[in-house]
C-alpha cells in the first residue's frame, strides 16, 4: 500500500469547515488523473468528512495517517476527470 508518490501537498489545518473541502478540491482540480494529493488536516470535524466528501467526487483514499498530534494526513489519489 505505501507503494506510492505523493505529487501535491496541501495544509488545511488553518481553515474551518466546509472551506476545508473547498481548499481540498482546489488542489485536486489542479492534478491530473492518478496522480497523489496529501491533505493534511484537522482532528474532529475536517477528517470526519473531508474524506468522505473526496470519496464522493470519485477520488480513492489511498491512506489516512494520525500524526498523533492532532493532524492527520490524507493521501488521495484523483480520480478520472469529469
Amino acid at each position: 500500500m505505501a507503494d506510492f508518490t505523493v505529487d501535491e501537498t496541501v495544509d488545511i489545518t488553518d481553515v474551518v469547515c466546509p472551506v476545508t473541502f473547498v481548499k481540498a478540491k482546489v488542489a485536486l482540480d489542479e492534478l491530473k488523473e492518478g496522480q497523489i494529493l496529501s491533505i493534511r488536516l484537522n482532528d474532529g470535524e475536517p477528517v470526519q468528512n473531508v474524506p468522505r466528501s473526496v470519496k464522493e467526487e470519485g477520488h480513492q483514499i489511498l491512506k489516512l495517517k494520525n500524526n498523533e498530534d492532532g493532524t492527520y494526513d490524507l493521501i488521495v489519489q484523483k480520480g478520472r476527470d469529469e
